[in-house]
């Protein structure tokens, strides 16, 4: 297994003790562990760069463990009220869209690669920098136009690159394959 993969599975592990920490209003601690998931989230790329350690199962692991960690994150912070409910129904819905679209390509046998967009990078970094300043809200304090200002760039984001993929998807299924970056 490559250091990469290795700093991905330490992110899939840490998620649920955030979250335990997080159901336990034990917010310092689960901010500390949710800081760490989010500097590991760039690291297991970079190493992987710098390093040519690039791997297949860390095209799939590195995604899936950012969105374990951000779906339960802004379920639990929207059904505590710490996160707008609309807001955890875009970062979802944007998941289950393109999770959708890549079930019907793959069933209709057609070859195809993703590989992150920058608009997805942004994506992925506002919605972390959402939770840390949520998770972070009785330690550092920010006048409220600050967590409006997140949760809608957040969602233009998300919107956005979720809009991207689509528009990919849709030129995966008209031209029955697709070679390029999403």
């Amino acid at each position: 297994m490559t250091i990469p993969n290795l700093i991905t599975a330490l992110r899939i592990i840490l998620a649920p003790i955030f979250m335990i920490y997080l159901i336990n209003d034990q917010f310092k601690s689960a901010l500390v562990v949710f800081v760490i998931c989010s500097v590991s989230d760039g690291a297991d790329g970079m190493v992987a760069r710098l390093f040519n350690q690039k791997s297949k199962l860390g095209s799939y692991l590195d995604p899936l463990a950012d969105k374990l960690l951000l779906v339960a994150t802004f379920i639990a912070l929207s059904v505590r009220g710490f996160l707008p409910a609309w807001l955890t129904v875009l970062v979802i819905s944007r998941d289950v869209m393109i999770l959708l679209g890549a079930v019907v390509i793959s069933l209709n046998k057609i070859e195809f690669h993703v590989t992150p967009s920058i608009l997805s990078k942004i994506n992925t970094c506002f919605q972390f920098i959402t939770v840390i300043a949520v998770l972070s809200k009785d330690f550092l304090s920010f006048p409220s136009t600050f967590y409006v200002f997140v949760y809608y760039t957040t969602a233009f984001f998300t919107i956005s690159s979720g809009l991207h993929y689509l528009l990919y998807l849709f030129s995966v299924m008209g031209e029955g394959t697709a070679k390029n970056k999403a």
